[in-house]
């Protein structure tokens, strides 16, 4: 008897190394992965402008790395709901200080960071959250930072509007290899069957990009793991050991055989680091 439905991992045609310099830009399904990749002792960086969730978002960071603009006095903007702190539409809310000084301090020097990386790594993990985008002044934002939705306009993109962003991505870097997932995270905020078709979208982007490798960790999760046994509290986000699951197929379907040695020394290394002692 077959109790759930296997979902293959095609073995990938250009495995991740030890010695890849891996960026991962994306949701927050990016920052789970992108924590289990360093722990196992590969060299990545993650989310260098915090959480980003749709298409545009991630061509405007990348544009922004590609760029030699610096974050100036333009770029700030005072958050909403009270929360008395100073941010950009380009970055997650966890960038937020308490002033301007402060909070371009902190946003560049991690940009110039970011961006001496971007300009060394040869791999790049895209994770896609949501088709919908929301837009101030016609461009779009990474976060609303809390203020009035009446600031904001807010559309879906198509499928074709996606595909051209990550196109513009992946094509203007033909020296780095792309990776390809669509986030399992649910956006439910309006409702089932916006999230399917958001969702849907994404997947017939990716599904365009033949110059990409693709992961597949929503349908991981959707067909071979649906149950909500496999989800957090909230019942939209993955669970630990959903997690934990698709982790385990992205090394056997990403990684080179003659790493996994070292790699499962560095992630012993990295839980004994992590372990409380008694005394």
């Amino acid at each position: 008897m077959k109790l759930w439905t296997k979902v293959n991992c095609d073995p990938s045609g250009t495995p991740f190394m030890l010695d890849d310099r891996i960026m991962l830009l994306g949701s927050c399904f990016a920052d789970s992965i992108g924590k289990k990749m360093a722990c196992a002792g590969f060299n990545v960086m993650v989310n260098p402008f915090g959480t980003l969730y749709n298409p545009a978002s991630l061509l405007s960071a990348v544009q922004r790395l590609d760029s030699d603009l610096m974050f100036s006095g333009s770029d700030c903007v005072e958050m909403g709901a009270g929360a008395g702190k100073i941010c950009s539409y380009e970055h997650h809310t966890s960038f937020a200080r308490s002033t301007e000084e402060e909070f371009l301090d902190n946003a560049n020097s991690r940009l110039i960071e970011a961006r001496f990386f971007w300009n060394k790594c040869n791999r790049v993990i895209l994770t896609l959250g949501t088709s919908f985008v929301w837009y101030s002044n016609s461009k779009a934002v990474s976060n609303c930072l809390k203020r009035p939705a009446s600031e904001f306009k807010r559309s879906m993109l198509s499928v074709g509007q996606s595909a051209a962003c990550l196109d513009a991505i992946i094509s203007a870097h033909p020296e780095k290899r792309f990776t390809i997932t669509v986030s399992p995270i649910r956006h439910m905020g309006d409702g089932a069957h916006a999230n399917t078709l958001s969702k849907a979208a994404l997947l017939l982007a990716a599904d365009s990009c033949s110059q990409a490798e693709y992961f597949p960790a929503f349908e991981i999760v959707n067909d071979e793991l649906r149950d909500y046994r496999f989800y957090a509290d909230d019942l939209v986000h993955p669970s630990e050991s959903a997690v934990e699951i698709i982790w385990e197929r992205f090394l056997d379907a990403c990684t080179a055989p003659s790493e996994r040695g070292a790699i499962e020394s560095a992630q012993k290394a990295a839980r004994a680091a992590a372990h409380r002692p008694l005394f």
